[in-house]
């Protein structure tokens, strides 16, 4: 019996199909007496693909981490920077103060 390239599209649609719905939904009981071999057949795809959703959360958990943690230090580093700046703010002032002083007192 020949196989027409039409039989042959509709049986890879089919397999794609399955496929999809073992990803979707391993634990059915369809797939089960499709495969033939129970659950084992679409463990292994489904294994990989939470391994692989578990690294990647893993990363992700790591990278915040150090992003929150640069950013502690980015901030730390502005307010020490603000702290510096004030005292030299503060003491500009003063010593304009002092000026001030200096030359009302020669004008006088």
């Amino acid at each position: 019996m020949a196989v027409t390239g039409d039989e042959t599209e509709a049986g890879s649609v089919a397999a794609g199909d399955l496929a999809n719905s073992q990803l979707r939904n391993p634990t059915s009981n369809r797939l089960k007496a499709e495969s033939g071999v129970g659950s084992l057949g679409s463990q292994k795809p489904l294994e990989d693909a939470l391994q692989k959703r578990a690294l990647r959360l893993m990363k992700n958990r790591e990278a915040a981490r150090e992003c929150r943690r640069k950013k502690k230090e980015y901030v730390r580093c502005l307010e020490n920077r603000v702290a510096v700046l004030e005292q030299q703010n503060k003491t500009l002032i003063d010593e304009l103060r002092a000026l001030k002083d200096i030359y009302q007192h020669k004008v006088e």
